[in-house]
């Protein structure tokens, strides 16, 4: 019997920042100031992330890309790494992302590629928290209330147990 299942999330959208609480306006302001700073000579397309920890720390970081391209790191990766490694008593509890072209800021929130949705995914199951996910883009900014939503059917160490015979 074959049977249908929906796999679905919501997520809260607003026209402008103004319309954010203060704290989340901040991360994605921070994101999106990080993203001037990103390396991308090849696409062109600079990315932001903020990551924003228990204690309220900001942790910021960029795309770097490599000529070499699978050498390249995203903006969302980079954040997290720099949380991990520098503050690994302090769990990253949201993390805004914002993207930049030759024109400025992207008009549409970008999403998190699929590395870094599996990433997120890990810190959430690491550390036993949910990450905030805020998407800004100039016409609207997105925020879904876990990274796990936009990775429902995720890899995980729970994957990896083997059952006994």
């Amino acid at each position: 019997m074959i049977k249908t299942s929906i796999i679905s999330f919501t997520c809260n959208e607003y026209d402008n920042a103004e319309e954010m609480n203060p704290a989340d306006k901040e991360l994605l302001l921070s994101a999106q100031e990080t993203a001037t700073n990103a390396y991308a000579p090849y696409s062109h397309f600079r990315v932001g992330a903020a990551v924003r920890l228990a204690g309220g720390k900001i942790i910021n970081g960029t795309n770097v890309e490599n000529a070499a391209f699978s050498s390249g790191i995203c903006a969302e990766r980079n954040a997290l790494a720099n949380a991990s490694s520098n503050h690994p008593e302090d769990k990253p509890v949201a993390i805004a992302i914002a993207a930049m072209t030759e024109s400025g800021l992207t008009d549409e929130p970008v999403s998190p590629c699929g590395n870094c949705r599996q990433v997120i995914a890990e810190e959430e199951f690491r550390n036993g928290n949910n990450i905030r996910i805020i998407l800004g883009g100039k016409k609207k900014i997105q925020i879904i209330e876990k990274g796990g939503d936009l990775l429902p059917l995720q890899f995980n160490r729970n994957s990896m147990k083997i059952t006994p015979r």
